[in-house]
């Protein structure tokens, strides 16, 4: 075994530990955490098969920016991990019928190559950057895109979970204060004076 296969399975060993806590660990926080070393572990994958700027666009993307979000929101959202594992056994059948799919998807794309022994090896490209912007602007320019819009479509449900109200907090309408007449901020109230108080008290 030489070095590049040696280093090949510690990084996926660190990835399937890594993405297995993800699903498993009770902390949320835990959870996001392990995802960073995920991220990173694919990260040196991509610099073993000499994809630099996939990993390093991984590492500053999604460990530098994405990773760093999640956890802020993940932090400030008040999850009530007990109602999240309520449906856990519930929904189980389902994940797993989902994940034997995904699994076996996965595996077929990635076995196919041993499979075949008439596949061909592509040649390396002189600029990885230069040949990924042409195939991503060129043939895979609506996936994309699609891409985009879920991500957007992500950062706009995170923001809208920590904006929710809250019963502990007051807030201030400006609207409403604008339209305020000089009436309502002064209520006079006519009152029966209380005579025999004031007799006890002039007597005392």
């Amino acid at each position: 075994m030489n070095a590049f296969s040696a280093f090949f399975y510690v990084f996926s060993a660190i990835l399937v530990f890594a993405a297995l806590r993800v699903i498993t660990a009770r902390n949320p926080v835990h959870a996001a955490l392990y995802l960073v070393l995920a991220f990173c572990s694919a990260s040196a994958l991509w610099m073993l098969l000499e994809a630099e700027f996939l990993a390093i666009s991984l590492v500053l993307v999604y460990v530098g920016a994405v990773m760093v979000l999640f956890l802020f929101v993940v932090m400030m959202v008040d999850i009530n991990m007990d109602k999240i594992r309520a449906g856990f056994w519930k929904s189980l059948p389902v994940a797993a019928v989902v994940g034997s799919l995904i699994a076996f998807q996965m595996s077929v794309i990635l076995l196919r190559g041993f499979w075949d022994p008439q596949a061909s090896v592509p040649a390396q490209a002189g600029n990885n950057t230069l040949e990924l912007g042409k195939l991503l602007y060129t043939s895979y320019l609506f996936p994309f895109e699609v891409a985009a819009l879920i991500l957007l479509v992500a950062m706009v449900a995170a923001i809208a979970l920590t904006l929710r109200k809250r019963k502990d907090t007051k807030g201030q309408i400006p609207s409403q204060q604008v339209r305020v007449k000089r009436g309502d901020r002064v209520r006079l109230v006519s009152m029966k004076a209380d005579l025999e108080r004031k007799q006890t008290k002039a007597g005392q």
